[in-house]
């Protein structure tokens, strides 16, 4: 009886050993899996950053851009109104943005109203930034 008792621990043991076997093994493949996972979303992180830098990179030269152009464009109407102050004999400046604000071309200012084809396109620009604003 006691071998027979001996012989059940001993079978009881050899489970058990085959049990924390069995348990070893599946923790080295989760730890496995999980180290891949891992370094996905690691690639997967740095992708992103690096595509976030580049989207701020362009914003910040776009703002950069924006303001420069808002620089070149603010004296604009002054401009205007110098030219339109300067020659009162010839066509009127006015009739010139209304023209352009009803979509004429630089060519058409040029030839219908007088202008010089850099009057022109400082009144097709004018007018194009007027009704952007509004």
């Amino acid at each position: 009886m006691l071998e027979a008792l001996l012989a059940v621990l001993g079978l009881v043991c050899i489970g058990l050993v085959g049990a924390c076997m069995w348990l070893v093994r599946q923790l080295r493949d989760a730890v496995k899996l999980q180290g891949e996972r891992d370094a996905a979303r690691d690639r997967r992180f740095k992708e992103l950053s690096r595509r976030l830098d580049a989207y701020l990179t362009g914003s910040v030269q776009m703002g950069e851009e924006l303001h420069e152009l808002r620089r070149v464009v603010a004296p604009l109407p002054d401009k205007l109104n110098q030219i339109e102050q300067r020659d009162p004999s010839s066509l009127s400046f006015t009739q010139a943005a209304r023209l352009a604000g009803m979509g004429a071309s630089v060519d058409d200012l040029t030839q219908s109203c007088g202008l010089s084809k850099a009057e022109a396109e400082l009144v097709s620009k004018m007018q194009q930034a007027k009704s952007q604003r509004s």
